[in-house]
Order: C-alpha cells, then structure tokens, then sequence
C-alpha cells in the first residue's frame, strides 16, 4: 500500500485526576497504562500512557493516556502535543474540576482538531444527574473546539457506553485528514530506556515523515547521526514507519544519557536549535495578571520544556484575552519548527496561562516599537508564501533544501508554491537556487554598474572577469546559480560574453597612442628575447615600465593572445610559444617520455622557463608527469 494512503491516528486522553481516563482506555483496549509501580499503589497516572486502539475498520491507533493530577501536568504536556483526536474525560459525579478546564485551555491552545465528551462512571450516577453534568460540560465547552463535539455516557466496570463510543471515535478518525508522509522525519522523545542486548531504545510521537530500519538519524541536543537498528509499532517489529504512529527506535551507539526527554529525533541537515522564537502569543481570559515585558515564563513545547523571557514587540503589558506577535529568549536551545503550537505556564506558581504558534523558529533578535519589525511579522504569519518570500528576501537566495529547513513544510509543497510565485512574477529560479524578483533586479542593475565601471578604468580590457563580477555579490549565490544569471543578461543582449570575461554589448576596447607605443616595445622585447625571456620583474625593468602602468597593457596582450601567460612570472610571445610547442609534438612523435633537461636542450631555454613551460602544459593535459619525465598525453592537432 502507497504511504499517501494509510491512515495513521494519535488519540489522547485528557481530564481531572481520578476521572477515569485510565480504566477508559482499559476499556477500549485491553491494555492496562499505568505501568509504574507508584501509579498502581497510588492509583494515579503519573506519567504517559500508551497502548494500540484497533478500530473497527483495522486501523489500529496509538493512543496516549496522561496524568490529571496537577502536579504532572509537564508530564501531560509532554504527551498531549502529537494527537489527533482528544477524549476529554469528565466523571458524572464530580462534573468539571480544576484540571479538566486547565487540559481544556491547553487544548484548545494546541488547536487539538477534533474530540469526544466522555461522560465516565455513568453506572454510579442517576440519568437526573448526568444531563445536569451534561449541561455543566456544554457550557464550559462553548466557543471551544468541543463546542459541537459528540458526548458519550459509558462505564468501564459494565461496559455501557463502549461500543457506542467506539463507533462514535471510528466516525470522527475517519474525519481526519490524511498526513504528509513526504516531509523531513521528526519524531520528539517522550520516552527513553535501555534494553539489555540491544542498547537505547526511545519512543515518541512521529510528527511527519517517515523513517526505515537502517535510515541515519539525527539527535537533537546532543548532536549526533546515529543509525535505527530496529522499529517497532505497538509492540510489533516493522521496516518502515510514518506519520501519525507511535513508535520505539533503536538506536545504535548512543547512550540513554545522551537522549531525555525532550530530545528530537529527526531526518539530517533538516533541524536546528533556536536560543529564540517569534510567536503568535495569546494570553488566557482568566489569567491571574498581565503579562509584562521580559516576565520568565515556563514554555513547553513538544516534549521539551524550557525557561523563556516574553519580549513583548509593541507594548509593555500583556492583557489576558490578548493576542500579539512576540519573540521569547530561551534559558537553553530547543529545536522548534515554523507552526508548531506551544504552551506557556506562569515562572511561580506554575498555572497555565497562554500559548500560542511559532512564526520564525530562527529569527534575529528585534528591536521594540518597530513597525517594519511588526510587519514583517504579519507577513510572516499570513501564510506559507508569505513566509517563503520573506525568508528568500532575506537570505537573498536560498535552495529548496534551505527552505524546507526554515519552513518545515515538504520539498514538494515548497515547490509547488514556488512555482506560484513564479507564475506570479514574485519569484526567479536560477540553477539550483531562487530568488525574489527585486533581489535578481537589484543583482542585474549591480553587475551592470560593475562592467560600466571597469570600462570606464580599464578601457584596454576586453571585458572583466567572471570571477570578479562573482566576488561582488552574496557568497550565498552558488556558481551554477551566478552562471545561470549571466546566461539570462547575456540572452537578454546587455551583456557580451569574451571568454572568462563579460563586457556590455558592443563595447569596443580602446588604445592612447602613448600606451600603443609601450605596447610595441613590450611585444618586440619579448619576440627578441624568445624562449630566454626573463620573469616580469627583469624584463620589465629592462624596459623601464612600472608594474602598475605594465599592468593594464600586460592584460590587453594576455587577452590579444599576443603574450602566452605560462604563470604569474613568466611570459612567452606567442609566435616562441607556438614554436616550442611544435617542438613537443615533433619529440613525442618519436619518443615516449621527455625530461626537462632534453626539452631545455631542444628549444635553448634555461631550466625556469622550461618549467614552467612543461607545467603550463601540464594543465592543459598536452603532457602527463611520471616522477622526472613527461609522456604524451592530450596534445592539440593544429
């Protein structure tokens, strides 16, 4: 079966303590959750739950039970971040309670898609009393993503209520959509152990992607690429997993140590730490007090939880029922991705009291009471073009691969909206990279300006060189990418290519009589002196010409071909050159290697030139050195 087309679901519960989510799931499943010894004597969850939910169709669901009590609310944070589907868990005899509106605002702060009322312990309780809980709920749930979510009235000890409960979850996963399997892998830690025989084991939600049993994987903070020796789905060994799974990696030469909680698996080269993040902040309605400028605040995300300072863009205060875009400053890296949902909990005490989505996971630190700061921002939040455009604005030029790190969004789709743009006329690819439209216009008008320039200061040469015009932009700008631009100016007839120079189009070098009379006497000095021509420095000297005016009038004649540059030192003329290389041809026609010494003695150089003449050549593959001794190797036919 195609991976576009598996259905993966993650269900979780939420609730108070002591309402029944455990023996709910036992229900369901058949799997007892509690796992630690202090949860069976307490009678409590502490921390996560997990056990596979088939379903009537033969999805089978992972499903994610965690702890009501308050204490262990990092501990339900910590599970809650990757599901699909919550059933939030009210016993009809005690109805809501602190911990099912606080699992409530988180939920509704995580933009949890879809959910179920699940009214537990029915069997105790007269049907008087459930509608009246029933009410309570409808209202505490109003204006909430449970607002016109399905209520059912079960018992785990009888079973009443359970198999219509389960039709009901069939019916709602079926109303999820489908998950993309193409994006980078990503897989936060909830869970790590040792397995004798086998070494760490870790097990998390899988986010995105999808990962292979032998696929290199990337460990995040403790930068490391290890390999997946094996994966298992619900207890069972498998090749492959994807998106919407629960699974258990392991992984090869790494240490339960160095990966806790918190820790994010991933595809290579794909995530990175931020020490920072903008955000789109809300802060509840009930929140206890505004929230102020640079106040600490718990933030938990995925399964990590870290210290960050609110920096508030555009106001001292924070209201509760605000919403504002703000950037936190972290006590310690986290790996954070463009949309990801994250909480916020109050330094002390530690309550809940927002949350809200990452705009830019790697943004640079902003100044306060900015409107271009604010704006950007909004542009950065409307959407995923806006944010690719932006980014590319900003870098410049960027390859897909980059994008897809910025954007956590698939290779696919960011092509797909690149194309968009293009279309649009927003965008422009080149090679391997893009680039926004008014980056290409301002690079074109600079390389215009370059040439301009240099004809104007060096009117002798033929163009300037390629290599130069590359130096003045971006070192993020690849080869293939500045070639492709150069392609495109010279298509468009104003720009000329001469050789590994460009100039403007029918630019026409120009000569002063006075440097017309030093270039004769350079090329008649070095006719004379032939394959005996001395370095630059003697030669020149000889002729009583400084390097700075020799130096325009030597590239005029390097670009003429008059001269024959063998290296920075050392010139021939070219009527000597083509001599002497007639000379070459005519020994390897009768013999198979040549040393310098015999090649000094053919053509009446001393060992300098001759070196650097079998050298030049050399490089252009004409001959092939074999420790002291040349052989044949490319030599040109004409």
């Amino acid at each position: 079966m195609a991976l576009q087309s598996e259905h993966h679901v993650i269900i979780g519960t939420a609730g108070h303590v002591d309402h029944g989510k455990t023996a709910l799931i036992g229900a369901l499943t058949g799997v007892e959750t509690d796992r630690l010894k202090e949860e069976k004597s307490r009678g409590i969850s502490i921390d996560l739950g997990f056990a596979p939910f088939r379903l009537p169709d033969g999805t089978v669901a992972g499903v994610v039970d965690v702890p009501g009590h308050e204490k262990f609310i990092n501990n339900m944070l910590a599970g809650i971040g990757g599901i699909d589907l919550v059933l939030l868990v009210v016993d009809v005899n005690e109805g809501v309670m602190p911990q099912t509106r606080e699992h409530l605002q988180i939920l509704k702060l995580l933009e949890i898609p879809r959910g179920i009322v699940v009214l537990t312990k029915c069997d105790l309780a007269d049907p008087e009393l459930i509608d009246l809980v029933e009410e309570d709920i409808r209202e505490e749930t109003a204006g909430t993503f449970l607002e016109a979510a399905p209520f059912c009235r079960v018992s785990a000890v009888t079973g009443d209520g359970i198999p219509e409960l389960v039709k009901i979850i069939q019916r709602e996963v079926n109303a999820l959509p489908a998950k993309d399997f193409n994006g980078p892998m990503r897989l936060p830690v909830d869970r790590h152990f040792s397995v004798t025989g086998f070494g760490t084991v870790i097990t998390g939600t899988l986010l995105s992607g999808s990962v292979k049993v032998g696929d290199s994987v990337e460990v995040l903070p403790a930068d490391r690429t290890v390999r997946v020796r094996e994966i298992q789905v619900h207890g069972q060994k498998v090749e492959q997993a994807c998106a919407g799974q629960r699974v258990a990696l392991n992984l090869v030469g790494l240490d339960r140590e160095d990966i806790p909680r918190g820790s994010v698996v991933g595809t290579p080269g794909i995530f990175e730490q931020t020490i920072r993040f903008d955000a789109r902040l809300t802060l509840l309605e009930d929140a206890p007090r505004p929230l102020k400028f640079r106040d600490p605040v718990h933030v938990c995300l995925g399964t990590t939880r870290v210290v960050g300072l609110v920096a508030l863009l555009d106001r001292d205060k924070l209201q509760p029922g605000e919403s504002v875009l703000a950037q936190l400053h972290l006590d310690r890296p986290l790996v954070a991705h463009r949309l990801d949902r994250f909480i916020i909990r109050s330094y002390s005490p530690v309550t809940t009291i927002g949350g809200g989505m990452v705009v830019d996971p790697q943004p640079s630190k902003h100044k306060r009471f900015r409107a271009e700061v604010l704006q950007a921002l909004q542009e950065l939040e409307s959407g995923e073009k806006s944010f690719l455009l932006q980014k590319l604005a900003g870098a410049g030029c960027a390859r897909i691969k980059e994008l897809e790190l910025a954007s956590g969004l698939s290779q696919e789709r960011i092509r797909e909206h690149l194309e968009g743009l293009q279309a649009a006329g927003q965008v422009q690819q080149l090679a391997d990279q893009w680039l926004p439209n008014e980056t290409l216009n301002l690079w074109w008008r600079q390389l215009l300006e370059m040439v301009e320039s240099f004809h104007a200061e060096q009117p002798m040469q033929a163009g300037i060189p390629k290599a130069t015009l590359k130096g003045a932009l971006p070192k993020e700008l690849s080869q293939k990418a500045f070639d492709a631009l150069l392609t495109i100016d010279i298509a468009a007839g104003e720009l000329e290519p001469h050789g590994d120079s460009v100039a403007r189009q029918g630019f026409q070098k120009r000569i002063e009589p006075a440097q017309a009379q030093l270039l004769e006497r350079i090329v008649a000095a070095y006719h004379a002196a032939g394959t005996q021509a001395k370095n630059k420095r003697e030669m020149l000297g000889n002729l009583g010409i400084g390097a700075s005016v020799a130096e325009p009038l030597l590239r005029h004649l390097f670009d003429e071909g008059t001269l024959v540059k063998l290296n920075e030192e050392t010139f021939f003329h070219r009527d000597c050159y083509r001599q002497a290389l007639t000379t070459l041809k005519q020994h390897f026609a009768g013999s198979e290697t040549l040393s310098l010494a015999e090649f000094r003695d053919l053509i009446g150089s001393s060992r300098k030139q001759v070196q650097a003449l079998l050298e030049y050549w050399d490089g252009l593959k004409y001959t092939l050195r074999r420790d002291d001794v040349r052989m044949a190797w490319k030599l040109p036919n004409d």
